[in-house]
């Protein structure tokens, strides 16, 4: 019990400190663009009710699950082929160095000829971005994994898909998770950039809205909004990596 409180304060402790100084130094505030933070957290439950919530929020959360998942699937299935052939890695790594160098945002325009305005072309946004962390940390797993560890498989005729999941899966799990976590980062951003280009719902709309409209505590407020959005999804993905990489992250412990 104690271990958990002392965990619960190292991890709110910044945040807390962090947001009293906020309130207090912006207390007496009279700049229109930087109004106190006591009168954006009063905007904040006057903004965010439950059909703005419907009409944005979820609609957002429901693109970047979508672009996320589908990111994942791709970039974990491809790496592993890339990782794999060893003649495919050498003619696809000029490629895939020249995409990964390429911002994601300024495709935008390009996605948006090709996919309309609709969701879909929100879903493709984000999958451009989130799908090159996932890809590249998969084949570099892939690639790092013991060569005694696939020679031994070999020797005791394993089989190709047995290799796979018992051996190549796990010694480059890893590596797909971070660059899952990576990923999941770039997807917020990416979401909120896609709602900014003819977006009829969603936070980004949402906030360009207030912007325009000049309700800037609800534009502050949206901006809350998206960052604790942000942080409860990495809170998530924290869990999730601790309950799947449970073995590694006690190897390292024990390690250390």
């Amino acid at each position: 019990m104690i271990v958990l409180v002392r965990k619960a304060l190292l991890v709110l402790g910044l945040p807390s400190v962090l947001f009293a100084l906020w309130w207090f130094a912006s207390a007496g505030s009279t700049s229109f663009y930087f109004p106190p933070l006591s009168e954006i957290v009063a905007e904040f439950g006057e903004t965010w009710t439950a059909e703005r919530w419907r009409e944005d929020v979820l609609p957002s959360v429901a693109r970047l699950g979508a672009g996320y998942a589908a990111s994942c699937a791709a970039g974990v299935a491809l790496g592993l082929l890339i990782g794999r052939v060893r003649w495919l890695f050498h003619a696809t790594e000029p490629v895939l160095e020249f995409a990964r160098a390429v911002p994601p945002p300024v495709l935008v325009p390009v996605i948006m000829l090709f996919a309309g305005i609709g969701d879909g072309m929100k879903v493709a946004v984000i999958i451009s971005g989130c799908l090159w962390p996932i890809l590249l940390n998969t084949v570099a797993g892939v690639r790092s994994v013991d060569p005694v560890q696939l020679d031994t498989a070999a020797a005791y005729r394993l089989g190709r898909f047995r290799t796979l999941t018992a051996i190549v899966l796990p010694g480059a799990s890893p590596r797909i998770v971070t660059g899952m976590r990576q990923a999941l980062a770039i997807g917020v951003i990416l979401m909120v950039i896609s709602e900014m280009f003819a977006a009829q719902s969603g936070l980004g709309f949402a906030i360009v809205q207030f912007q325009r409209s000049y309700a800037i505590p609800a534009m502050w407020s949206g901006i809350l909004l998206l960052g604790c959005l942000g942080a409860a999804l990495a809170a998530v993905f924290a869990c999730v990596d601790r309950a799947v990489l449970h073995w590694y992250h006690r190897q390292r412990t024990e390690e250390a």
